[in-house]
């Protein structure tokens, strides 16, 4: 077995990688594995962690052995190393939550649980679904309109160090609804087609994404399914009620809508989504996984159980105990 750990030192408000050397160091020791069976690298910029995660997980596979690939920063760079990884049965990638935005960790447990280096060195690996979208893989939510939109602007407001996490979000959130809202869109989901007036929508494969938003309420990422959530152009008094609900999860009671949001939000689980304008105002605005950029046409495609993470020991005895009690 080997262990690679990347650490992005753009992560989160300030560069802690020398700390988390240390620490990582100090786990490492008393779990016993040697140094001669890791590497603890810092990524110099963007992409290097997929680059370093493709050719460590490369040369693991032609010596026959396994990788557990860790990312230490926010979603983007856990993105990175997964997407390098992806391609070899014989790596798995973990995060450690030390960016600015950490959203896909908590489908499965808690930023304590995640920062817990014995736990991570102590824990497993889960096979989970993902998706190929038109701006790249995505583990998590591939969204479209106000949302991406909104995460655009977070990523600029992220540049002042006074504005991170949360409060880039926020910010970012409020500047967008003094401007003009909603697209007509059009969508093709599996078989179906139809045209929507819309504010945003997410296909979810985890449950948040945008700082906590829970869009994905009723998603599980190793159902076999993306579950696309759409919120209908709304009138702007009535917006920010529905943003809360959409925040909160509210807008779903168990695996189906809520019956006072229902007229406000399409639900639908499918295979494929296509998403293209339909107002002629030029490209839609589109993240997945903290990468953002403007398409013509979005495709998002599942690939099941094609991702393999390494959960801490918490969250990973959690996560295996539905399945133990239906045994």
């Amino acid at each position: 077995m080997r262990y690679l750990f990347l650490l992005n030192p753009a992560a989160g408000r300030r560069d802690c990688t020398g700390r988390l050397r240390l620490e990582l160091r100090a786990a490492l020791r008393q779990a016993g594995i040697p140094p001669s069976m890791y590497q603890i690298v810092r990524t110099a910029y963007k992409g290097h962690a997929e680059q370093l995660a493709g050719a460590a997980a490369r040369a693991a596979a032609r010596h026959g052995e396994k990788i557990w690939i860790w990312a230490a920063g926010g979603d983007g760079t856990f993105n990175e190393a997964l997407r390098g990884a992806c391609p070899y049965p014989n790596a798995a990638v973990g995060c450690i939550p030390v960016g600015s935005g950490n959203d896909f960790l908590r489908t499965f447990g808690t930023k304590a649980e995640f920062l817990d280096l014995a736990g991570q060195l102590a824990g497993g690996v889960v096979p989970i679904d993902l998706m190929d979208t038109t701006i790249g893989l995505s583990a998590a939510v591939c969204a479209a309109g106000l949302d991406a939109q909104v995460a655009a602007g977070a990523a600029r407001f992220r540049r002042n160090p006074l504005f991170h996490g949360e409060a880039a979000y926020l910010l970012s959130a409020a500047r967008e609804l003094c401007r003009p809202m909603g697209r007509r869109v059009c969508f093709e989901v599996d078989d179906e087609r139809f045209e929507a007036d819309i504010l945003m929508c997410a296909a979810c494969n985890t449950r948040d994404y945008g700082g906590g938003f829970r869009a994905g309420a009723a998603a599980w990422p190793d159902d076999g399914w993306i579950d696309l959530v759409i919120v209908r152009r709304a009138p702007r008094r009535t917006v920010l009620r529905l943003l809360n609900c959409y925040r909160q999860g509210r807008h779903f009671a168990g695996e189906a809508l809520a019956m006072a949001t229902e007229p406000w939000f399409i639900y639908r689980r499918a295979k494929r989504v296509t998403v293209e304008p339909a107002d002629g105002r030029g490209p839609l605005a589109v993240t997945a996984d903290g990468e953002c950029a403007p398409v013509e046409r979005l495709e998002i495609g599942l690939r099941p159980l094609a991702g393999r993470v390494i959960l801490p020991a918490a969250a990973l005895e959690r996560w295996r105990a539905p399945a133990a009690m239906a045994e």
